[in-house]
């Protein structure tokens, strides 16, 4: 009834919330990636987005079908693998940011061991700079980190929306999002103050962009905590320490995102991507499909456990 390639489809769509940029993740026509949706929703007899000039959402049917078409493209590829009696062997070095260790890639990356048990996974959770520079000396075949997300299509992208590009080689958006400044729901800076920061040390690329957007607005500002871990500057900011900048689809538990009165600048966009080594062979095989794995349930990686 349901198509794996139609359901693959479906899935971009629903990740990127772009029929443009599902069309270019998956090296199809935007034409063909609508036929594709098209076709679902006549297979299911519900629409499973809502279109209109400002955008793409999912419907509470599209919602649902997340869970299904995951489950049943799963069952394909567990069942193809069988048949071929192909086999994923070798070690994979994957890196992957703070940002994500109170998402369910825990559950991505279970799935995968238990799909690919001869694949020794080694995973390392870093600084998105730190991974990059990793990734370069030839030290991780594959991370998950953020970029910036200034580059976007002539006009300009809405806020959260994907942006629509050919991405560099070796380098796929699995979803964008804004930066947004937050702190504890009692906090209240005094204007006549300098702002108290909660930052990653250097590289962090949200502390690089909250100093550059507090100086073009001329707004003083002092370091209150910093820290490599993203739980300890969580419980900083928790405490009223002071406010951090943070992505808005991975708000953590406790804290809230700061009114506009509060007078702090936009942060703007921030990209998540997966970008792998050149190492080849084994290795390049079982990056490929743990790329796949975390493509496919990238919508699971901007919700809470």
């Amino acid at each position: 009834m349901y198509e794996p390639t139609q359901l693959r489809t479906f899935l971009a769509v629903a990740q990127t919330l772009s029929f443009t940029q599902a069309a270019r993740r998956l090296g199809l026509r935007q034409s063909t990636v609508s036929q594709h949706v098209r076709r679902l929703e006549e297979a299911t007899g519900r629409p499973l987005f809502l279109r209109d000039t400002h955008g793409v959402e999912l419907t509470e049917d599209g919602e649902a079908m997340l869970g299904f078409a995951r489950t049943i493209l799963a069952a394909h590829e567990r069942a193809a693998a069988f048949f071929t009696g192909t086999r994923l062997r070798g070690r994979l070095r994957f890196g992957a940011s703070e940002d994500f260790v109170t998402t369910r890639l825990p559950e991505i990356l279970e799935a995968f061991r238990r799909e690919h048990p001869e694949v020794d996974l080694e995973l390392t959770v870093e600084l998105s700079g730190t991974l990059q520079a990793r990734l370069e000396a030839g030290r991780l075949d594959l991370i998950l980190a953020k970029r910036r997300g200034d580059r976007t299509e002539p006009g300009g992208a809405p806020a959260g929306r994907p942006a629509v590009r050919a991405e560099p080689d070796g380098e796929e958006l699995v979803w964008q999002d804004v930066l947004v400044w937050i702190g504890a729901p009692r906090l209240r800076l005094d204007p006549d103050r300098p702002v108290p920061l909660i930052v990653f040390p250097p590289p962090g690329i949200t502390r690089a962009r909250a100093l550059e957007a507090l100086q073009a607005q001329g707004r003083a500002w002092r370091i209150a905590c910093t820290s490599s871990s993203l739980s300890a500057n969580v419980a900083a900011a928790r405490a009223g320490l002071g406010v951090m900048a943070h992505t808005r689809g991975l708000l953590p538990d406790g804290l809230v995102e700061l009114p506009a009165r509060a007078g702090l600048p936009e942060l703007g966009a921030v990209d998540f991507v997966l970008r792998k080594g050149r190492r080849g062979g084994a290795t390049q095989e079982a990056a490929d499909a743990l790329a796949a794995a975390i493509l496919a349930g990238g919508d699971r990686l901007h919700r809470p456990r």
